[in-house]
């Protein structure tokens, strides 16, 4: 159940889209720790390492979305939120079950592998749209 970063996900903004391999690439070894039974305190620090940089990435997103007047900004905003919730969460399910188990790793699909694919195919794309069309004209 590891992500896969393809054509579908490309956004044409060559930060965010690095920021969206580098967010995959923390996923799978979040779920490389799961899947090879490593110890609760193992599977904690891949996925505070996971939330710090898709915090970093949230932020820069953001700015990028100030700085070019995108409407969409707030609600964008909130589903940024609904991700950090989901891993606040996952931090709390890791902490109950004593590490990582099928519910666990069934959560980690749905809250942030499904959640990162619609969020890059509809928000970001989004962004990148209106990049396109408001700010860089020539492109289209």
């Amino acid at each position: 159940m590891y992500a896969v970063f393809n054509d579908n996900l490309l956004t044409g903004n060559n930060l965010i889209d690095e920021q969206h391999r580098e967010i995959i690439e923390k996923i799978n070894k979040l779920v490389n720790t799961c899947e090879n039974g490593t110890c609760q305190i193992e599977s904690i620090k891949m996925l505070d390492f996971l939330a710090d940089y898709t915090e970093k990435h949230f932020q820069e997103e953001e700015e990028l979305q100030r700085e070019v007047g995108y409407p969409g900004l707030v609600e964008h905003k909130k589903r940024h939120d609904e991700f950090r919730v989901a891993v606040k969460e996952l931090h709390e399910m890791l902490e109950e079950e004593e590490g990582p188990s099928e519910r666990f790793v069934k959560a980690v699909q749905e809250n942030v592998i499904d959640w990162l694919y619609r969020h890059i195919k509809g928000f970001d794309c989004s962004v990148a749209a209106y990049i396109n069309m408001a700010h860089l004209p020539e492109r289209l």
